[in-house]
């Protein structure tokens, strides 16, 4: 016990220990006329990166020649794309490898298949098409626009001032409507996010072979959208 508690009557003692209890009870009520509320706002961009993922498949009857296949493709196509990158109009990378056995009918090995993947990406959708129309042995199987982080950054700023402006509305309306002067801002949180359409295969699997080779690539930029959502708490003032 501390020095200065030593020499204090037991009732005083017990008072403070109630009276530190009732302020702490005070102060775990929750306020009144505390309102949450949220708002949200979206600004609709221009895409400006795309990702295009193609793919070899290898089979045979071993597994180490599908895998030497399927290295000899991809190394191929390396070379071609890479000659063709820059920067970040161009960025070429590996995506998925997998191998993976063949099962007859009476459940035993028979044969095995192999994919690997390669992906380009960047900011000129031009020169990722033309890349990808030069990479024999590959099948284009997706492409997915979206906005660059760096661009969704720079939007994001007009983004969250109309989501604030439409909080500030949202609570000097609902103060309005349950009959109280006005606001006070309590705990507020900002969350940026976007929304683009997902990653869609480029063509149907029977139109595959015609572009596998040699054809380039149709692409279009399309739009998505730069989102920023306010929650939190205000306080309606009587």
């Amino acid at each position: 016990m501390p020095p200065s508690l030593v020499c204090l009557p037991r009732p005083l003692l017990l008072a403070l220990a109630l009276l530190g209890s009732s302020a702490a009870s005070a102060q775990a009520t929750p306020p009144r006329n505390l309102v949450h509320l949220q708002a949200e706002a979206q600004v609709e961009v221009v895409q400006d990166w795309l990702t295009l993922t193609l793919q070899a498949v290898r089979e045979g009857g071993e597994a180490a020649q599908v895998q030497t296949a399927l290295k000899q493709t991809l190394d191929a196509a390396l070379k071609t794309a890479r000659a063709a990158a820059e920067g970040e109009a161009l960025i070429v990378r590996t995506g998925g490898f997998n191998l993976s056995p063949r099962y007859g009918k009476d459940g035993r090995i028979n044969g095995w298949q192999g994919q690997a993947e390669l992906v380009l990406e960047g900011r000129d959708s031009a020169r990722i098409a033309q890349t990808a129309g030069k990479l024999s042995g590959l099948n284009v199987i997706g492409v997915s626009p979206s906005i660059a982080r760096d661009t969704a950054r720079r939007h994001e700023a007009e983004a969250s001032a109309q989501a604030i402006a439409a909080f500030r509305q949202k609570a000097a309306d609902t103060a309005q409507a349950f009959g109280f002067s006005g606001y006070a801002l309590g705990e507020l949180r900002l969350e940026a996010g976007g929304s683009t359409p997902p990653p869609r295969p480029m063509f149907r699997r029977a139109e595959m072979a015609v572009m596998a080779a040699d054809a380039p690539v149709p692409v279009e930029a399309g739009k998505g959208l730069v989102g920023v959502t306010v929650s939190g708490s205000v306080h309606l003032l009587p």
